[in-house]
């Protein structure tokens, strides 16, 4: 299959993966896609393990990474804050608030010594400020990698400058067309049109409606549909409304190689098509996840409200980890407050089972192919 998507980056599939799992990155760069590392909780230390352990899977096949980078967050009037300056942000009611909430479910203190975020959560250790986003950049570009991935508004000037001096593109994820002509005009790439459908942060506007409009808005680039996209079918329709690829995250997440806590896997697995809610729980932005107690608790008229990020994912990061912690532990209600990022194809035959990266990328690509001669036949003389 040839795009101007998988022309960019040198792939065989137009299927790009978004996951902060290594393992599922590796993997869909070696069935011919291009593996998508979120590196936002990622240390710098972190990052250049992984990226060397990525290299040493894909052996000079391309990979991505993606960090956030918006415009607003707190103290981005001075260009960031310090981990100590932020936290003392953070308003005593909301911790009190917080700490409440999980004696009502019974979450148990995390023993000593335990780490708040690890490279599947990481909600407490997001890094979104200039200050702290730095040195990822340094250990990224002294990578190999072959797409680098801005969120959260357009790429800024020296994301770009230093990416294109690298000789490395730049995707920028758009929620609506007005992000995208935004994303065009900084220089980006490559944009990803992200219906309401996905899983974490995302828009309202459903990805049938968005993807036509941004490809005629910020033509030539190249557009990747994302949103609800998890099989063949989707990724073919993707395609039908112009784009030259597909960015999935959502259907890793239930894959044999994904890091997802257990617990919220087997949730995963069970869920229907109607269990996400955008919430802003987590990190402070809309964000899609799974409905539990959890964003119920932050939405009731008795929750303290929201902070902004990178406030919000601070506070919860250290509750997040004792939830994960012992969710799915008999004899504790842990597990329904436990909850992750994930669009509304959780509970679609994409997600239902736990199946190897490889295989749920050659399903998509021979159902893509079943329903491209499907179409070809409604036309045929």
């Amino acid at each position: 299959m040839r795009t101007a998507a998988t022309e960019l980056v040198g792939i065989d599939v137009p299927i790009f993966a978004f996951s902060h799992c290594r393992d599922v990155v590796a993997a869909v760069t070696n069935a011919g896609g291009l593996g998508v590392l979120g590196a936002v909780a990622h240390t710098p230390e972190q990052l250049d393990i992984d990226l060397a352990w990525i290299e040493g899977e894909v052996k000079g096949r391309p990979y991505g990474v993606d960090l956030l980078v918006p415009e607003k967050f707190a103290g981005s009037e001075s260009g960031g804050l310090d981990r100590e300056a932020l936290g003392e942000l953070l308003p005593a009611g909301h911790r009190q608030w917080l700490d409440g909430l999980l004696d009502r479910y019974g979450i148990p203190p995390l023993p000593t010594g335990t780490p708040t975020a690890g490279r599947s959560s990481g909600v407490g250790g997001m890094r979104v400020d200039p200050k702290s986003m730095a040195p990822l950049l340094d250990v990224l570009f002294a990578h190999e990698t072959k797409l680098v991935a801005s969120a959260l508004g357009p790429p800024p000037p020296h994301f770009i400058e230093r990416a294109h001096g690298a000789g490395i593109p730049v995707a920028a994820l758009a929620g609506s067309v007005e992000h995208a002509v935004r994303h065009k005009a900084a220089g980006a790439d490559l944009v990803v049109a992200q219906g309401t459908e996905a899983g974490g942060h995302t828009g309202q506007i459903a990805t049938m409606v968005l993807v036509p409009e941004v490809v005629d808005a910020v033509g030539p680039l190249p557009v990747l549909a994302a949103g609800g996209i998890g099989r063949g079918r989707q990724l073919a329709a993707g395609m039908a409304l112009g784009a030259d690829g597909v960015w999935c995250g959502s259907v890793w997440l239930t894959t044999e190689e994904a890091e997802t806590n257990p617990a919220v896997k087997e949730k995963f697995l069970r869920a229907g098509l109607g269990d996400t809610v955008r919430s802003r729980s987590m990190t402070g932005k809309p964000a899609r996840m799974l409905r539990s107690p959890w964003t119920e608790e932050w939405e009731s008229a008795e929750g303290p409200g929201t902070l902004p990020m990178p406030l919000q994912p601070m506070l919860v990061g250290e509750a997040q980890a004792r939830i994960n912690r012992v969710a799915g532990t008999p004899g504790t209600p842990a597990n329904d407050l436990a909850t992750y990022f994930v669009g509304q194809i959780v509970g679609s035959a994409s997600m239902s089972s736990v199946r190897p990266t490889r295989r749920v990328v050659l399903e998509m690509v021979e159902e893509f192919v079943e329903a491209v001669e499907r179409l070809n036949r409604f036309v045929e003389s």
